[in-house]
């Protein structure tokens, strides 16, 4: 059987067909039916935030709160990212402008940001990597000093909580995947976190073809209504989520064992403060005996699919080949790391056993 770098968490399968057993009395199976109330209720509880609104997946929720703010000119992001950071910036009219990295969290450096501020510039998008935090405190700095809002991709950061306060905090908004490969999923969905009222309010018109209620229609939205059965498998798989969160934590404590100290493999380093949630195990392969690709070979030989993630940079894609500032040169430390990390299966069934030999096939 292949090992592939991720699988979905499932609840028990009675408990979901528990939960979405009264949709076949009531028929209201979409636009913000019971259950989809309760996840967003359930949600906010989860998450410490003021203001939640779910959407059908995280791309549409990036799209839609990027409209949401009205930006229009530069918004200043990283490459070491999902196709969706970058192609969400461009399908909104707006210009990504690419800060590099941070060596040792992978997030986009702070150190770098305030250079690339220009009077175009409308806001700041960083990303949390592989569940580390930006960090959010320096951006923060820089950016209310320059009016700029911060709006985090905060994919990979679910359940994630520095001293205490969870991810879905920092920032002006923070925007969730609920794909089925993440830590927490509902089946496809995403959400956007924030503070502001108004900004929710106007995130759930967006969603819904910018109707507010039946006789008013200020935006020109499209639709992005998570239905009941997602939200139903959100409402059992939060249930769980700690306990899941565990279990990625001792099959990450099985390769730490393995893989550190080893000459020329470099691990993701703990952050201090930071409840982590072991969404991705990144390896990087940096003056090892073998390379990342040979590494990445030798492990699908196998039938063990690693993932280059996040390979190619974002700023290299062909979609945007030949536009200004899409240059991976321009941000050396990102086209470094992805030229060199590779993520190894993590999930949070993945057997101790299969650990052994992914450690065993790299080692040997």
């Amino acid at each position: 059987m292949s090992t592939l770098v991720t699988r979905s968490s499932m609840p028990p399968f009675e408990e979901y067909c528990e939960e979405i057993r009264g949709l076949w009395d009531s028929h209201w199976l979409t636009n913000m039916g019971r259950l989809h109330q309760q996840l967003e209720a359930d949600l906010k509880s989860y998450l410490g935030c003021k203001e939640l609104a779910l959407f059908t997946n995280g791309h549409l929720a990036l799209e839609n709160v990027i409209e949401a703010f009205g930006l229009h000119g530069e918004i200043i992001t990283t490459p070491f990212t999902f196709a969706s950071t970058t192609h969400a910036i461009v399908r909104s009219g707006c210009e990504p402008v690419f800060c590099d990295i941070d060596p040792d969290t992978y997030t986009l450096d702070p150190t770098k940001l305030e250079a690339l501020i220009t009077e175009r510039t409308c806001a700041v998008l960083p990303v949390h990597v592989y569940g580390n935090l930006c960090d959010t405190e320096a951006i923060g700095e820089i950016a209310r000093r320059h009016g700029l809002p911060v709006i985090y991709d905060a994919a990979h950061s679910f359940g994630v909580f520095r001293d205490g306060i969870s991810s879905a905090c920092l920032g002006d908004a923070a925007m969730f995947s609920f794909h089925a490969t993440k830590v927490f999923h509902t089946i496809e969905g995403g959400a956007v976190c924030c503070r502001s009222e108004e900004l929710q309010r106007r995130l759930c018109d967006l969603k819904n073809f910018g109707i507010h209620d039946e006789e008013n229609v200020p935006y020109v939205g499209g639709n992005a209504k998570m239905n009941e059965f997602c939200a139903a498998m959100g409402i059992c798989n939060l249930r769980h989520l700690e306990n899941e969160i565990e279990k990625r934590r001792q099959v990450a404590a099985c390769y730490d064992r393995r893989l550190a100290g080893v000459e020329g493999i470099r691990l993701c380093p703990k952050q201090t403060g930071v409840k982590p949630n072991y969404a991705y195990y990144p390896v990087v392969f940096d003056g090892f005996r073998l390379s990342r690709d040979e590494i990445f070979e030798r492990l699908a030989a196998e039938d063990i699919h690693a993932r280059k993630y996040f390979y190619p940079l974002t700023s290299s894609f062909a979609c945007y080949a030949g536009r200004k500032g899409f240059d991976p040169e321009l941000t050396p430390v990102a086209a470094h790391m992805a030229d060199r990390v590779l993520t190894l299966p993590m999930y949070a069934d993945l057997e101790p056993e299969t650990v052994e030999k992914i450690c065993d096939i790299i080692l040997r």
